[in-house]
Order: structure tokens, then sequence, then C-alpha cells
């Protein structure tokens, strides 16, 4: 592991507890979160996207907001559902947004997962096409997408275009490096696969596809395995990245004990660990969650085969107990992808560009 950044699933609720009780609370608090991720030493700051839930539902707003408040973090999506999208408005928002972030956002994209409105898609004004999947509908939004940031031609010269003698217009504004910077949330192997024939990166969340009772990170790392060997095969260029999702509560103090003492306890008793499920009509094991002092998940970490061929892992994070709880964490999983990257040689993408934590400043407005 040489780069550890956050995803914020970004929930706000009036549940008891919670520091992000409105929409406004979530947008303002999220901003902060990349803050605190920059000031604490971290590498990225990433969000979820779901529609028709109480959580982050339109990305580029806030993702441009994260990136005028920070100047090194990347800024990513854990995903964007591509069935919502007009991939050539969207061309124009990415490029919008890393524009203003400086070539730092990282866009994870995909079909989607399970939603609670029975056509969301459908309802924005796409409605899937007869005869087709949803896998292909999303596969061609993310090809026409994928276009457009490239530069390439797109739209026929009308009678007030200016300069380009008959060629088709390209959408503006373009960012240049953003194609290099679209990551693939796969399932599986055979998904992951075809994202290295892609060329993309590879995204791999908390569960992965499979119920053969054999931890995660084994699962994830054939998965892994199997999309390096395609991207190798299909001869693109440059070194792919890999990331991962793991919940990680490390317990610093009183009040990650007080917080996160629950799920230590489960832990003790050996009720904390991988778990087979069935979620949208396939067999998926889902991931334990890695908590207590930073010695015991370090060790328990070094174990994790994934961890340790991915090159970044998202953690997950109670984002409902505001970005001032999260900032203190932050800093211990900094000093834990240090350690883990001790055994690790060679470049780090975002690492590279770090600076020394608590030089920044959090604002939490």
């Amino acid at each position: 592991m040489q780069n550890i950044g956050f995803l914020s699933f970004g929930w706000f609720s009036g549940a008891p507890g919670s520091q992000v009780r409105t929409a406004g609370d979530l947008m303002h608090d999220t901003i902060a979160l990349a803050e605190a991720a920059e000031d604490a030493g971290m590498d990225g700051a990433w969000i979820r996207v779901h529609h028709f839930e109480q959580n982050t539902s339109s990305p580029f707003p806030i993702l441009a907001a994260m990136g005028a408040r920070t100047s090194r973090v990347e800024l990513g999506t854990g995903v964007i559902n591509m069935r919502y999208e007009n991939p050539l408005y969207m061309a124009e928002a990415a490029a919008t947004a890393d524009l203003i972030a400086g070539g730092r956002l990282q866009l994870g994209v995909s079909r989607g997962s399970p939603e609670p409105a029975a056509d969301g898609p459908g309802t924005f004004g796409y409605p899937l096409p007869v005869g087709k999947l949803p896998v292909e509908d999303a596969a061609e939004r993310i090809a026409r997408f994928r276009e457009a940031i490239s530069g390439a031609g797109i739209a026929e010269p009308g009678a007030n275009a200016h300069g380009l003698h008959g060629q088709k217009l390209p959408i503006q504004p373009q960012s240049p490096g953003l194609t290099e910077r679209i990551w693939y949330g796969a399932g599986g192997e055979e998904s992951a696969r075809k994202v290295g024939e892609l060329g993309m990166n590879l995204m791999s969340s908390t569960l992965v596809e499979g119920g053969s009772g054999e931890p995660l990170g084994v699962i994830q790392a054939r998965q892994i395995d199997a999309f390096r060997e395609a991207w190798e095969a299909a001869g693109h260029g440059g070194v792919p990245r890999v990331s991962i999702s793991r919940s990680i509560m490390p317990i610093i103090d009183d009040e990650t004990r007080a917080s996160f003492g629950g799920m230590l306890e489960r832990d003790r008793m050996g009720a904390n660990r991988d778990q087979v499920g069935t979620i949208d009509s396939f067999i998926a094991t889902f991931g334990k969650t890695y908590v207590g002092e930073l010695d015991k998940i370090e060790a328990e970490l070094r174990e994790d085969d994934a961890v340790q061929s991915a090159d970044t892992v998202l953690v997950t994070i109670p984002n409902q107990l505001g970005a001032d709880f999260n900032h203190r964490t932050f800093f211990a999983l900094a000093e834990l992808r240090d350690r883990l990257s001790d055994a690790h040689a060679g470049p780090a993408p975002a690492s590279a560009l770090r600076g020394k934590p608590g030089e920044g400043h959090l604002s939490t407005r």
C-alpha cells in the first residue's frame, strides 16, 4: 500500500449523535473532510455517489469545492452510476472540476449498485433500451464519456463554427491527463479483466463476487491479478492503479474507544469476520472491520493479500461523526500507511506529493 484515502458514504440524518443532520451540513462537512485529510497527511478524499438517498448524489459541484479548498490530495468518486449520466455534459463538468483542482480528480464509474428507485435512470430520462442490459448501457456511456474527455471531435460544426475547417467540435473545456484517471468499480474477476482490457484503473470495494469461504483479501487479490494480466495483454502503457476499500476503525483515545468499542468487543468474541451473502442476485463476500489500536490493525492488514497488492486503500469512514472526529483518526490512518509502506519499494503516485502532516488549515465551514 502506497496511498491511503477516505471514502465517505456521505450520509446525513437527524439521528441521535449525528453531526451531519441536513444536506447543507453534509456539503460543508465533506469539504472539511477533504481539508482534514490533507492536513493529516493522507493521500485521497473520495465520495460515494447514490441517487434517491440522503447522501451525496451530484458529485461535481462538491468535488470542485473540495478542489478549491485543498492543494494536494486526490479527489475521487466511488462510484458514479453512468446510467444516470449524459456522458457529454458529464465530460464538461468533470473537466471543469479537474481544472479547479489542478488535475487531481480520480473518477470511479460503473453500472451502479442496488438502489431504492425501481427505475432511477428511466426517471432521470434515460430508460433502458429494449434488448440492452444495464451493464451494456453503462459501458456505452462510459465509452462516450472517455471519448469526449480525450479531446476527440464530437459535434458537427455549424455555420457559426470558426477555425476548424470542417472538423468536428470537441467538448470544452478539456483537462489534460484526465483520461488516465478514470477508474471502474468491478465486482469480480470477469469484470476486472474487462477493465484491464479497456485501460481503466481498477476499483474494488469491501465486497466482491464469490462465496467460496476464502478471506476477502484472497478473492480480491485474484481479481487484481486478473486485471493486471489483462492490462498487460492488451498492450497498454504505464502502470495501472488499483484501489480497494476497507473498513478500518483505529482506537486512539477515549472518544474513539467509546465510538468503536462495541465493534472491538465483537472482534474479541470472534463475531467480526468476513461474511458471505447475496446482493443484486449474486453471491458476494463482504469484508470484516479492522478495529483496535494501530499495532493490532497493522498486523492484520499485513496478512490481507489485497492490501499488500493494491497501491491505494480507501477507508470507509463514519462521516456522521463529523470532520473534527475523523480528522483525529486521519492522522492514525496516515501513520498506518507509512508503517505498511515500509515493506514496499517503488513510486507512490500521490505520496510523492505529500507534505508534512499538520501544516494545512482545517475549517468546518
